[in-house]
């Protein structure tokens, strides 16, 4: 049964994130009369095709690997140290010289500035906004959320764009896919449950993982199920002779798209993190962030489109130092593998990476020894996709304020959608019938092209 639920993660907002999302189930457990959910889900997909331009389609060739910071990460202590500021700003940390000549990135990522050459580290990204729930919502939709905290997206997330306009690279796979959960504002809102993503659910790091929403019902096996697809056909038959009107519902490609996803080897093979040898499993870390990115990278290989790797816990208000040891190793050692990894098998041009959180940290330590919410600045990393590399914009001497080069999240959005030959002024009806574009804020990250 393809069940798939939202990631629980506590923010300091109070919201208990439970976003249930039910993408579907291939039910065929008892009878035929039990149906099938996941063909339904292919048949509407295909259905609303036709609404899309011929114009927006890219070559099925580019992905995108997305890396949520969540709960906002600290520019000081990743991409953008203050060593000369006052310790009340900079911090109690060191620097790590990078492999750019004059360009320092935190104690806290040495593998990323071993490869800072292979980056491209926007230092003067900005909103208006300090609440992790619309802020994140910006940086996943280009749109804030309006009114009260929680709930499910307004606006769609760029993922299930993807999903919706481009589809995934090899026919038998998911187009998106959340690893291990779906992002905090990661859903469908008017384009529908149909795009919502596939999640993985469980670690990927734990002994015998498995991607239960692969597997067959226990009830079941391939002869069964055979038997049952062979018996689907004749009952096909037999309406479409008994109802040449096309008054009934006959069973059709979709449905045997859904057989293939269960039963084919494409999604088993690419979701077979076991299959990588143990120095690469190594490399990235045996860690849940670790082997997450090297699943995003196995995912796109494949033919994945879109891929989101959570990676949690920035929500940094109190003892950053305690608390950036228990993730900041992990990401730093993942990432690094992930983009190098990509580089070596030469998918450096058709995969983009990007690691962004919902908002940066405030440029003075806390009381608590911690930094608070700050969306006045932040910095976000790209890799790949073709781009130009180095260090974009600055910040000011405190960590304030972008000094140059300011941009928005939405033109990160921009970035991800051109990459995968998507036009973000399209427009589709939202829920009160309204035509609305992907983004409003659609210029692009001029620098980087």
């Amino acid at each position: 049964m393809l069940n798939l639920h939202g990631d629980s993660a506590q923010f300091c907002d109070g919201i208990n994130r439970r976003n249930a999302l039910q993408v579907g189930s291939l039910a065929i457990a008892t009878s035929l009369g039990t149906g099938l959910q996941l063909d339904q889900i292919l048949r509407n997909r295909a259905a609303q095709a036709d609404e899309v331009s011929p114009s927006t389609q890219a070559p099925k060739t580019t992905s995108v690997i997305f890396i949520e910071l969540a709960g906002g990460p600290t520019q000081f202590e990743t991409y953008d140290p203050k060593p000369n500021a006052p310790k009340e700003y900079r911090g109690s940390f060191g620097v790590a010289q990078t492999s750019l000549p004059g360009t320092l990135f935190s104690e806290w990522m040495p593998a990323q500035a071993r490869i800072a050459d292979k980056l491209a580290v926007i230092r003067s990204i900005h909103h208006p906004s300090n609440s992790h729930d619309p802020s994140s919502h910006l940086t996943q939709t280009g749109y804030y959320k309006q009114g009260p905290k929680g709930g499910v997206n307004q606006m769609p997330a760029f993922g299930c764009v993807v999903a919706k306009l481009r589809g995934a690279n090899t026919a038998t796979l998911p187009p998106y896919v959340a690893v291990p959960r779906t992002m905090r504002n990661g859903g469908p809102a008017h384009l529908g449950k149909s795009y919502n993503p596939f999640e993985t659910v469980t670690d990927p790091s734990k002994t015998g993982f498995k991607v239960q929403n692969l597997a067959l019902n226990k009830a079941l096996n391939l002869n069964r199920l055979g038997d049952r697809k062979s018996l689907l056909r004749a009952l096909d038959a037999q309406r479409r002779l008994a109802d040449l009107q096309g008054a009934s519902t006959a069973v059709d490609d979709f449905t045997y798209q859904a057989f293939d996803l269960i039963t084919g080897d494409a999604a088993r093979t690419a979701f077979d993190i076991d299959a990588e040898p143990d120095t690469v499993r190594n490399a990235y870390g045996r860690t849940t962030n670790g082997q997450s990115l090297l699943l995003a990278r196995r995912l796109v290989e494949h033919g994945v489109t879109c891929v989101t790797v959570r990676v949690t816990g920035w929500d940094d208000h109190n003892k950053i130092a305690d608390r950036l040891k228990q993730k900041a190793p992990s990401y730093d050692q993942g990432t690094a593998a992930l983009i190098s990894d990509l580089y070596d098998r030469g998918m450096d041009d058709d995969v983009l990476v990007v690691a962004m959180g919902e908002f940066g940290r405030t440029p003075r330590i806390n009381k608590n020894a911690g930094r608070d919410h700050w969306g006045s600045v932040m910095s976000v990393m790209l890799a790949g996709g073709g781009l130009q590399t180095g260090v974009l914009g600055k910040s000011n001497s405190r960590g304030e304020v972008p000094a140059a080069n300011a941009y928005r999240p939405e033109n990160v959005l921009a970035m991800i959608y051109r990459h995968l030959g998507i036009d973000p002024g399209i427009t589709f009806n939202d829920f009160s019938g309204r035509p609305r574009h992907l983004l409003e804020r659609r210029d692009l990250i001029k620098e980087l092209l």
